[in-house]
């Protein structure tokens, strides 16, 4: 049903990245079946190519029965010990995410943080 799309859809959390160091992201358009979207950010140090983060994201989202497409990638820069969050670069296989949408998305789940990006770097 529509609103078990809806439920499911508001179950994943919009940001989701490592609580330190320097990361890849990508940015990520969540859907509900026929329903619904959101873009959410992934970010971890584990992953040695962004489609590493994409493809565990699509995998978990497909068990919830939600589907996904890549909107573009970068990295993340994460400093707590300094409230900061500097987003930039690109992805060569997702080309660049609309830093300016992450951005937003970070300073809603880390509101004390200054969180600044540009569209240089790799």
């Amino acid at each position: 049903t529509m609103a078990a799309a809806t439920e499911a859809l508001s179950r994943v959390a919009d940001v989701e990245i490592d609580d330190s160091g320097v990361f890849k992201y990508v940015l990520v358009r969540v859907r509900a079946a026929g329903g619904p979207g959101k873009d959410v950010v992934r970010g971890h140090g584990w992953a040695e190519y962004h489609a590493d983060i994409y493809e565990q994201t699509a995998r978990e989202l497909a068990q919830q029965g939600l589907g996904c497409e890549c909107l573009g990638g970068g990295r993340l820069s994460h400093r707590p010990e300094e409230r900061k969050i500097h987003v930039y670069g690109y992805s060569v296989g997702f080309g660049r995410a609309d830093h300016s949408v992450t951005t937003e998305k970070l300073k809603a789940e880390y509101p004390d943080y200054e969180i600044t990006w540009a569209d240089e770097g790799y």
